[in-house]
């Protein structure tokens, strides 16, 4: 699919992003191991959301679209009937994770505690990622967990069952890895931690101590014992991530101001907000609240004058998703921007140190590749060109924004990428841009 975006006029209005991905799929699983149902709202939208749900029936769990509940019409509900902790059944075939490295992982931790044998796969792009770092402690936990390679690529196949806890230092900040590893120490004889290089998110302790779970936080160490769950009704804030091409959008355009809903707040997520204002963003936070144990905000963001800054260290595991779109801002912004120790971005559903690279120059930015990020000389007077999403939802939609802003013209090949996490990133940048979205149906 090609998108062409032109040049807006003005940029205004209030784009609502999907659920949160990463709140969602917790939300879910843990509420599949839990004692008794529980009531799933603002559930995120696209692929990614399909193969957890696909994964967890496959598990046998009960999961159901609610499309009313007793108020008022519900948008993106979902009804999970837990089986508890001991109950999932043997799949009887191969379970798809489709796109969602999010899926894999933290299913796989999940598998690996179960008294049966199972595979878990996913789409090509998937099969090509390295999943040894979660191989590798869940069989020191005592699966039985292989995979293709010295990489241990995808399929997994694991036969689980009797895990010891173990205490594992994190390789990297991952909070995929993290969870991974939590969600099988919730079955391990003993105390599972797990000791951080760098905060990562932290969905996962946070949902488990409001399900009852045994979880313990004195970072950098996170630590879980054996635990019964019970189940917890949760309203899922906004895609933090999702966010952040509005934030960029606007702060970037000079006619721009945008009001984003009910935004997640998470600190551990918040990395694109710091950094939007170290550059010197014009933005401000209303309706602060928390639910679930999950705060959140309306964001509204009004064209900004810029500054390049420098982007590595401790932040890095707070941004690592938002990187692409922050590059963007950085190519417009006055004076240097250094992006540094992001290594993880060569692994993700591109290269998308190099998928940025590439796709900035076309545009006329002036940026340099390096191995764990990029330099980037502010000031650009970006055109239009055409550019390739790679496969990838984060670099198409980071090129979608940078056609609003650039002169011109600008044709996004691979633009249905943005379906895996933003179904509706495209129908909304043509609103918030007055129409500057066309090809294969702008809406």
């Amino acid at each position: 699919m090609i998108r062409t975006v032109e040049r807006a006029d003005r940029v205004e209005g209030a784009p609502a992003p999907p659920g949160d991905k990463s709140i969602s799929h917790r939300a879910v699983l843990l509420n599949a191991l839990a004692s008794g149902s529980a009531h799933v709202s603002n559930f995120c939208e696209g692929d990614d959301r399909t193969a957890m749900l696909g994964c967890l029936r496959g598990l046998g769990v009960s999961i159901k679209r609610v499309r009313h509940t007793d108020e008022r019409p519900c948008t993106d509900c979902f009804y999970v009937r837990g089986r508890g902790p001991n109950a999932l059944r043997e799949p009887d075939h191969v379970l798809n994770a489709g796109n969602s490295g999010t899926t894999m992982r933290l299913v796989a931790g999940l598998l690996a505690a179960q008294p049966f044998f199972s595979v878990i796969s996913g789409d090509r792009s998937l099969r090509s990622r390295p999943m040894d770092r979660i191989v590798r402690p869940l069989a020191k936990m005592g699966a039985n967990i292989m995979g293709r390679g010295q990489d241990a690529l995808a399929p997994l196949a694991i036969r689980g069952g009797s895990l010891t806890g173990i205490e594992y230092a994190l390789p990297v900040a991952s909070a995929q890895l993290k969870s991974a590893l939590l969600i099988a120490g919730l079955y391990a004889r003993g105390r599972t931690t797990v000791i951080e290089p760098a905060p990562s998110r932290d969905h996962t302790e946070r949902m488990l101590g409001a399900m009852g779970a045994d979880v313990h936080s004195d970072w950098p160490a996170i630590s879980v014992e054996r635990s019964d769950l019970f189940a917890m009704d949760v309203r899922v804030p906004g895609d933090t991530s999702g966010a952040a091409f509005w934030m960029v959008l606007a702060a970037c355009h000079p006619s721009a101001r945008l009001r984003i809903g009910r935004v997640g707040m998470n600190p551990t997520r918040t990395g694109v907000v710091d950094a939007l204002r170290e550059m010197g963003a014009r933005m401000t936070l209303e309706n602060i609240h928390e639910d679930a144990g999950e705060p959140s905000a309306d964001v509204v963001v009004e064209s900004s004058e810029l500054r390049g800054i420098e982007i590595g260290g401790d932040i890095i595991p707070r941004v690592i998703d938002e990187i692409p779109v922050l590059a963007l801002a950085a190519s417009l912004a006055e004076g240097r921007t250094v992006i540094r120790d992001a290594h993880e971005l060569r692994v993700k559903e591109s290269d998308r140190i190099a998928a940025t690279v590439e796709g900035l120059r076309r545009l006329g930015a002036s940026v340099d590749e390096r191995s764990d990020g990029m330099v980037i000389e502010g000031g650009a007077a970006l055109a239009g060109a055409a550019v390739d999403g790679h496969g990838d939802h984060r670099i198409a939609m980071t090129m979608g924004v940078a056609g609003a802003i650039a002169s011109g013209r600008t044709t996004i090949s691979g633009a249905e990428a943005a379906s895996v996490s933003y179904p509706r990133f495209w129908e909304q940048l043509h609103e918030v841009t007055g129409g500057a979205v066309s090809g294969d149906a702008a809406g």
